[in-house]
């Protein structure tokens, strides 16, 4: 079956990761073979990859793994890049690109592709979070169509497609590992322990922030964004089961939800396949509503997790403060999984980084990035690192 309603060449990047390869399993599976493939520094993993699908480039942004890349396939014909300067040459090429990088390194890549009006799937959200403002203007300039790719701002994509304007965007969310924890409770949380996602089968820095629920106060902020919605009219919901990823509600007062198996490679085949439906019989489980099937939801407890929260005000505040926000959390998590800080400090450092940096505007690259790099150190002095 070939359904490239994305038609010319397609480029992966992040293709070593989680969602990288879940995307393109979801390529296979539509019949599309990549143009290009990306990474951080798995040459190894890259060249299984290439070997697999058979690009015409590929690039690691680490030089060191890019030269270890071409000796790998120095049989193969594959022109490979690196640095980056090498990914984001594959951003700004490919008609079709799919940005599933990890962390802040995310951003470049989708700036190349709006900057040349490329149509981008986009899974990675620190994109949106640090540098919003800038990525839908420059799409909105050059016509670059964004679609989204994380579960629960695709199914808001999916509500919206009659064209009615929304009143409410009610996102859902697992509660993570530790649902009804108090705040006692996660003083000992190990890394082991914060890994262990309910629901979803995901990355180790994203299944930490689902753990803190940094990870829907980020897609709070990807949604005002993507859907011109003002915070305090989106609403996030604990919904344990993950049936439901997200509901619309409309002016008078009806709403509509989607509902699937929980499965990104169903998020991942529809922004590739849009505007039609590809099969996905084989690949996607489907729901089966002859057995018992409850469906709850509750309000989050944000006395716990206190970051969900955290998003929205630094959302409100604007300018470089989301960028701040990500940037501590990204230095916390990594200084958690590195066994240096406890569970409990990430919380603490990013709120307090983030509430007291002082605030300027988010007018350029050059701005976001400063503003990363500074929020960094400031958890690390936080911690007297």
């Amino acid at each position: 079956m070939n359904l490239n309603t994305t038609a010319g060449s397609t480029a992966v990047i992040g293709s070593t990761g989680s969602v990288g390869c879940q995307t393109l399993e979801v390529l296979s599976h539509l019949g599309i073979r990549p143009a290009a493939l990306a990474a951080n520094s798995d040459a190894a993993g890259l060249e299984r990859q290439c070997r697999l699908y058979r690009p015409d480039t590929a690039a690691l942004f680490d030089k060191s793994a890019a030269r270890d890349l071409k000796i790998r396939l120095a049989d193969t014909g594959i022109k490979v890049l690196s640095g980056a300067d090498g990914v984001n040459e594959i951003a700004a090429s490919a008609d079709t690109v799919f940005n599933s990088a990890s962390g802040i390194a995310g951003l470049a890549p989708t700036m190349a592709a709006v900057k040349n009006g490329r149509l981008l799937a986009l899974a990675n959200k620190e994109s949106l979070i640090t540098a919003g403002n800038l990525v839908m203007k420059t799409a909105a300039e050059t016509g670059s169509f964004i679609r989204p790719v994380d579960s629960e701002h695709n199914a808001i994509w999916q509500c919206l497609e009659a064209g009615n304007p929304p009143s409410r965007l009610i996102l859902t969310c697992s509660g993570g590992p530790f649902f009804g924890y108090k705040k006692e409770q996660l003083e000992n949380i190990t890394a082991e322990d914060a890994l262990r996602h309910p629901t979803w089968s995901m990355g180790t820095k994203i299944s930490i922030d689902s753990a803190t629920l940094m990870n829907k106060g980020f897609e709070v902020i990807e949604a005002a964004y993507l859907f011109s919605m003002p915070t305090d009219r989106i609403e996030v919901v604990v919904h344990r089961q993950s049936i439901v990823h997200s509901m619309v509600e409309f002016s008078d007062g009806s709403v509509k939800a989607q509902l699937s198996c929980p499965d990104m490679r169903l998020c991942i085949m529809y922004a590739l396949s849009y505007p039609r439906r590809a099969d996905g019989d084989g690949l996607i489980e489907r729901l089966d509503f002859t057995k018992n099937m409850n469906l709850d939801f509750s309000p989050p407890d944000t006395s716990v997790f206190r970051l969900l929260p955290l998003a929205g005000e630094a959302m409100k505040r604007g300018g470089v403060i989301p960028a701040v926000l990500n940037g501590a959390n990204e230095r916390a998590v990594g200084l958690f999984l590195e066994g240096r800080i406890s569970f409990r400090g990430i919380t603490d450092s990013v709120e307090a980084v983030t509430s007291s940096f002082e605030n300027y505007p988010a007018d350029s690259l050059e701005a976001v990035y400063a503003a990363d790099l500074e929020a960094r150190k400031k958890i690390d002095e936080y911690f007297n690192i």
